[in-house]
């Protein structure tokens, strides 16, 4: 089977982080927490689990860079984007199409899109 990086893109300018979404409606937040469980154990019971996480906002990264021989590192992430991931799963599937419908049931979780996106093989 093959390996799916599936990802929940956050808004930049916002950068929520559990601690912010705390903030969102207790009864809306509850319902979101509660599906995103739902969903988690679906894959779980499915066998399509293998990891999860959500990550903390691109303010927090770090950037290490130790290509030119001296170790650099920077408070900052290595790209400026407009979106970034979140949160994500790495599951496992049958084939693309089964792989995007989970992404479409945890879209449905979250109220967010989702980006499926095959793991690379290991050569032969």
């Amino acid at each position: 089977m093959t390996q799916y990086f599936l990802t929940m893109p956050h808004d930049s300018a916002e950068e929520p982080t559990m601690e912010s979404m705390q903030a969102f409606d207790p009864a809306e937040f509850e319902a979101v927490i509660a599906a995103v469980g739902a969903f988690n154990t679906a894959l779980k019971d499915s066998g399509a689990w293998l990891f999860a996480g959500g990550l903390n906002p691109p303010s927090t990264a770090k950037t290490v860079d130790a290509s030119g021989g001296d170790v650099r590192v920077r408070d900052e992430p290595f790209v400026e984007a407009s979106s970034y991931v979140g949160g994500f799963w790495v599951i496992e599937a049958v084939d693309e199409a089964a792989a995007v419908e989970w992404a479409a049931q945890a879209s449905t979780a979250l109220g967010s899109r989702i980006e499926v996106r095959a793991l690379q093989e290991a050569p032969a």
